[in-house]
């Protein structure tokens, strides 16, 4: 037998974790949008996301200008639909500026939905007709196109907005895919798609998402460039411009497509 006591026996602070080794959560984090009318809008960011979703994006915040400077012909009146939206500014743009249905949507995490639904609370007025939904990139968009229900016309959004999501390469077939399914048959209609290389070794890959785009039946056109002020991110490596730089293109239906 042995006779050590209870009290000798230190063996169980072998198994102690040390009093920092669970991180805190992080909380959430907000930041404020000065719109180019002088409104200001808070937007509150997830705590942590490894989606990225904890981040306001230059691409988004260059895509929320873009959509108010053009208004009138881009959201007034129109169906909106946003994927990958993260805090969703584009979106708050699009209704705050008249479209008559925005539909803002990003991964189905309880957290990401939520935090979104918590900007539009924020922002909006009851009245203004904008949806949060979860939505898996490729997966059936019927809830989409259906949620609220359109009353006439051809199914689809007039406008979809991308805000740097080409970085995410396995992806981009899927991102095709969505953009097939929800995007309106119309020559009208068109999917705009901002985004800067932060890996700029990576650019061709960016790219190769038109290339997968006009497989599937888009004409491809650079619409807009924005050198920012500075990186996000400034320990990365490689050309500092090209990570400062905001590429905007729009997608629209080839006249083959629509045949």
């Amino acid at each position: 037998m042995s006779d050590i006591s209870d009290e000798d026996d230190n063996t169980g602070a072998l198994f102690k974790e040390p009093d920092d080794y669970y991180q805190p959560e992080k909380q959430p984090t907000s930041v404020e949008h000065h719109m180019l009318s002088d409104q200001r809008l808070k937007l509150q960011l997830v705590g942590h996301s490894p989606l990225w979703g904890h981040l306001l994006w230059n691409a988004g915040r260059t895509t929320a200008d873009y959509l108010e400077t053009n208004s009138t012909t881009l959201v007034k009146n129109k169906r909106v639909l946003e994927l990958g939206a993260g805090a969703g500014l584009p979106s708050l743009i699009a209704v705050l500026k008249g479209a008559s249905c925005v539909i803002v949507t990003d991964y189905p995490d309880a957290d990401l939905v939520e935090n979104l639904r918590t900007n539009i609370d924020g922002n909006c007025r009851e009245e203004h007709n904008i949806h949060a939904l979860g939505y898996l990139w490729g997966a059936d968009t019927t809830p989409l196109l259906e949620y609220p229900p359109q009353t006439s016309g051809l199914p689809g959004f007039d406008v979809l907005i991308l805000a740097d999501l080409l970085f995410n390469h396995s992806e981009h077939a899927k991102l095709v895919s969505s953009v097939q399914q929800t995007l309106r048959r119309s020559s009208q209609a068109q999917a705009l798609v901002f985004f800067t290389p932060y890996r700029p070794w990576l650019f061709d890959k960016d790219m190769a998402f038109f290339d997968l785009a006009r497989e599937g039946g888009f004409v491809v056109e650079k619409i807009f460039e924005k050198v920012m002020e500075k990186v996000m991110f400034e320990e990365d490596p490689g050309d500092e411009l090209l990570r400062r730089t905001v590429f905007g293109y729009t997608l629209h239906w080839s006249a083959e497509a629509l045949a």
